[in-house]
């Protein structure tokens, strides 16, 4: 059996952010991915986003690593040469008796180290983007976007420099926790190959729990229950009359329908929230229904009046791995390390959606720092 120090499964950004620390602490590195590319699954599928911390409370892991990656995130794509843009954001009340959600998103944010956020009133919203309608906005000048894919190459590529492997197509079957330490982990179908490792980071996003469940040695009990919710997006056939994003306030589940901006200034929108079963690996369901373009122009309208009609197209579709679901409150990031669940060596990575991206190398930092504290 083939032996390393540090087996990753999951190559999403989260995944690779991970390898990139690891190797770069000195560690053997080993990513295992189950499908024939990196970056195919959650990652492939977001806003591309950097957030700046506005959504999550005080002290929680999500606001926390949010607030550190996203600057952390524009030096390295600035050092780089990853395309990236710091655009800003307002998020918008379309209706007066919005507005004191507005100052309490702001407050909370400031709690949460977030600067530069500024409320402003219909006209001052309208001076920054004239074809905007609300009635008042919380202006972020933190927000940006960045080159999600570059990214995910630059990671890559520098946890390669240090020593890291990928294998894709290396889907992870059992793991088994070995006494005195370590693990036995399959990898592939109906006769797997096993690998044995000092440390297992489970960064399987949509399947970590799974993931979790098939390792023998591991309490049940330490693994939440999966929720999944699709988001779809619809690009704008026509140029959109704004800058810098636009989003609602949030609804449960989600940040709302929101403008977004790629690089080239093509607007996109997206994404709302549909409930789906846990499906297993290979069964996910990424299809977006033409017919959904009707709600996303009533809830674009709120806020642009001047969306043309029928200038909304299908663009793609993802799913967020939660673990909270309906009706329940949103859930903080669980980074379980071993002095939660009593397995050393082992850290398993649950509900990393939004603001994963934007945290991801923060994420990676607080994983390898969970496992230098466990040797």
């Amino acid at each position: 059996m083939d032996q390393v120090d540090t087996v990753i499964v999951g190559a999403g950004v989260v995944g690779l952010a991970t390898a990139r620390a690891l190797a770069r602490a000195g560690r053997e590195v080993l990513l295992l991915e189950a499908l024939e590319a990196f970056g195919q699954g959650t990652s492939a599928r977001s806003s591309e986003v950097i957030h700046a911390g506005l959504y999550d409370a005080p002290g929680s892991l999500k606001a926390r690593l949010c607030v550190a990656g996203r600057e952390t995130l524009y030096a390295y794509a600035a050092a780089r040469g990853i395309g990236h843009r710091r655009c800003g954001k307002l998020v918008v009340a379309t209706e007066a008796a919005q507005a004191g959600a507005l100052e309490a998103m702001r407050a909370r944010a400031a709690d949460c180290g977030v600067e530069g956020l500024e409320l402003l009133d219909a006209r001052a919203a309208r001076a920054l983007e004239p074809a905007l309608r609300c009635a008042a906005a919380l202006w972020s000048p933190a927000t940006g976007i960045v080159d999600s894919h570059a990214l995910m190459l630059a990671l890559l590529g520098e946890a390669e420099d240090h020593g890291a492997l990928l294998a894709l197509r290396s889907a992870v079957g059992r793991v088994r926790v070995i006494a005195g330490g370590g693990f036995e982990v399959e990898v592939g179908g109906t006769e797997p190959m096993r690998i044995g490792a000092r440390a297992l980071v489970n960064a399987a996003g949509l399947h970590a729990c799974a993931l979790a469940r098939a390792i023998d040695g591991l309490d049940a009990a330490q693994v939440p229950a999966p929720h999944w919710a699709r988001g779809h997006y619809f690009a704008c056939s026509r140029r959109a009359p704004f800058s810098h994003l636009i989003y609602p306030l949030p609804e449960p589940g989600g940040l709302g329908i929101h403008l977004t901006l790629d690089l080239g200034g093509q607007a996109r929108f997206g994404p709302d929230v549909q409930w789906l079963p846990v499906a297993p690996r290979g069964a996910e369901d990424f299809s977006i229904d033409a017919a959904l373009a009707g709600a996303f122009e009533h809830s674009v309208r709120r806020y642009w009046p001047g969306l043309p009609a029928g200038a909304l197209q299908p663009a793609y579709a993802g799913i967020r791995p939660k673990i909270a679901g309906p009706g329940e409150p949103a859930a903080d990031f669980r980074i379980d390390g071993p002095a939660r669940h009593g397995v050393p060596g082992l850290v398993n990575l649950f509900g990393i959606e939004s603001p994963g991206l934007t945290a991801a190398l923060a994420i990676g930092e607080h994983v390898a720092a969970l496992l230098r504290e466990a040797r």
